[in-house]
């Protein structure tokens, strides 16, 4: 994330997202029973992804790349991705939970859930919040607005966070 200034000096905190993807296989209708477009994205210097995704119709062929140029200023957009995983986490973190006092008889339980179980049905009922992994799902971040657009690097500015950490692949869906 970063900050840009507007013309009536006004900041605004936006994601830089780098853009890019080159198809390499159309699947239709009548060979495939389906129709979509497989994208294949450099991840780093080394390593590419490739991803799938199903369309309609679309007029790309193989071999065409799909960059920022695509988008528009001004456009409202909305970015899945998945979100940073923080591990095994307490019900303070995860859940919110308040905790115990410090004082008046709570000796180590401060940060610990407390009574978990009912006298009927005398067991855990499902669901039921507790301590556990957190993060690292899917989320997505709507009604985004792109703010700036470099055709020439392949960036796009959004204005708001996105989901994911640096370097993660994340798709742009416009509205």
């Amino acid at each position: 994330m970063t900050t840009l200034y507007s013309g009536e000096k006004e900041a605004q905190n936006v994601t830089l997202i780098e853009c890019g993807a080159k198809v390499i296989a159309v699947r239709d209708l009548e060979k495939n029973g389906y129709a979509a477009i497989q994208l294949e994205i450099e991840k780093t210097k080394k390593k590419k992804a490739n991803r799938e995704f199903r369309t309609e119709n679309s007029e790309l062929k193989k071999g065409d790349v799909i960059g920022a140029d695509i988008f528009a200023v001004g456009d409202i957009v909305q970015v899945s991705g998945i979100t940073k995983a923080k591990g095994f986490q307490g019900v303070v973190k995860r859940h919110g939970f308040k905790g115990s006092p410090k004082t008046h008889g709570h000796k180590h339980d401060l940060r610990a859930p407390g009574a978990i179980g009912a006298g009927y049905p005398e067991h855990v009922i499902k669901g039921k919040r507790m301590a556990g992994r957190m993060g690292g799902t899917r989320s997505t971040s709507q009604n985004l607005k792109v703010v700036f657009i470099d055709k020439e690097k392949n960036v796009l500015a959004v204005k708001g966070a996105v989901p994911g950490v640096v370097g993660r692949i994340i798709e742009i869906h416009s509205k």
